[in-house]
């Protein structure tokens, strides 16, 4: 096989295309829903941080002050725990921005030359639980494509920043025809797949030991996708779940960052709420146009490079004390929604947190870190030694076992986060 092994297939919108190995660089120099309890997740990141005075208690254990941020979700006490002193292995301050690339992935050095992703804590979860609903997982963004979600070969899952359009996705049935032409286009998916595949393992006895353990990765993801398809067929064949609200208007002021997190967090709890999917990760805005809010006059990610002039400072924290009302307002949305003899909040792990510990000095330190609902046992600070703490990636591990998967294991973790227990009951 010669560059021909490089070639492709084209039909119906696919294109798939066999991986570059080295062979050629040398060359060239829907099932039911069963009876189960569901366990949901989302998983938020404020890209620019919270500032750290505003939202740690100075006091450990159950008996601690609420922080200025945390006094907005004070009728939730016993519904979250916050946590200090926790950090990602390997991140440094020098690419702190970049480091949101790692926050649900763990991998280390973010940023760096010759970095590679590592798959993310909400697709990890999804290959064990997405095909119990309609949606795998969503992936969600205040602005632009960039978001959370990483597959397992390190590629990033563009998130959708259209609420309306996210909308339409979940809670709008198309017609017969529109009906029959995704499935036409799932089984001319298919037939691709089958016609690469063969293709792909006509040439494996050819390759060398990396190249076919490069191949053998390629081939596990076209079997992931082809399992994905037979869940679209599944579902596309059943209707939609109706809810009683109106679509939502998409938010074009970029600068409106309360705005559009407040859409989106509205979207998550109807997608969990009707269960079309349990798996949800959301990038929070970080504008640098001045929010509509009153008493703001800089952009979010100004204030958050505050050098400490107080001036800014002030800003800053009616910027996060308005981000936080949203955060309740979504606890709130979910405690209120029973299912069963239970609720939402009790049945869905919500994370807030970040990938920079502190935005004006670009530390990747003592991260933000509030873990809510999910069945934990709550209403206490948990602080760790910042120049000393677990991995992040511990926690994620209690996570993951949430959702009822069995893991001991995620990332660059070293075991479970010490005192986060389960509910007794």
């Amino acid at each position: 096989m010669q560059p021909a092994r490089r070639s492709f297939l084209r039909g119906v919108g696919v294109t798939l295309t066999l991986p570059l190995l080295n062979a050629d660089a040398e060359q060239s120099t829907l099932p039911e829903r069963s009876s189960e309890t569901p366990r949901r997740m989302i998983c938020v990141c404020a890209p620019l941080g919270l500032h750290p005075e505003n939202f740690f208690p100075t006091e450990v254990g159950t008996n601690y002050r609420l922080s200025p941020y945390l006094e907005i979700l004070g009728d939730y006490r016993d519904d979250f725990t916050v946590v200090s002193g926790l950090s990602h292995a390997g991140m440094g301050s020098s690419f702190a921005h970049q480091a949101s690339a790692s926050f649900l992935t763990g991998a280390p050095n973010a940023g760096r030359p010759g970095f590679k992703n590592t798959i993310s804590l909400d697709q990890f979860c999804a290959d064990h639980i997405g095909s119990k609903t309609r949606f795998p997982s969503l992936t969600l963004s205040g602005e632009g494509a960039g978001g959370l979600s990483w597959t397992r070969t390190g590629a990033l899952i563009a998130a959708d920043n259209s609420p309306s359009r996210v909308f339409a996705r979940l809670f709008i049935n198309g017609d017969d025809d529109d009906v029959q032409e995704k499935l036409q286009r799932i089984e001319d998916g298919r037939s691709i797949l089958d016609d690469v595949r063969e293709q792909a393992r006509s040439i494996r006895g050819h390759l060398g030991r990396e190249d076919r353990e490069k191949l053998d990765e390629y081939l596990t993801s076209l079997r992931e996708l082809e399992q994905r398809m037979v869940n679209d067929i599944s579902w596309a064949r059943k209707p939609k779940p109706h809810v009683d609200v109106d679509p939502p208007t998409d938010i074009p002021n970029a600068s409106d960052l309360i705005g559009r997190t407040r859409l989106l967090f509205e979207l998550s709890h109807l997608a969990l709420q009707t269960d079309s999917t349990r798996l949800i990760t959301i990038m929070l805005a970080g504008s640098s146009f001045a929010p509509p809010i009153e008493g703001v006059t800089l952009g979010h990610h100004d204030l958050s490079h505050h050098g400490k002039d107080p001036g800014k400072l002030a800003q800053l924290k009616i910027v996060e004390l308005e981000t936080m009302k949203t955060v309740r307002d979504l606890l709130k949305s979910l405690r209120q929604s029973r299912e069963g003899e239970g609720n939402l909040l009790d049945r869905t792990t919500v994370f807030l947190g970040s990938n920079l510990g502190d935005g004006s000095s670009h530390s990747t330190k003592n991260l933000p870190v509030l873990l809510a609902g999910g069945g934990f046992q709550h209403g206490r600070h948990l602080a760790f030694d910042p120049d000393d703490p677990p991995p992040l990636c511990n926690l994620y591990v209690n996570m993951i076992q949430r959702l009822g998967i069995e893991a001991d294991s995620f990332g660059t973790s070293t075991g479970t986060l010490a005192g986060l227990e389960l509910k007794n009951s």
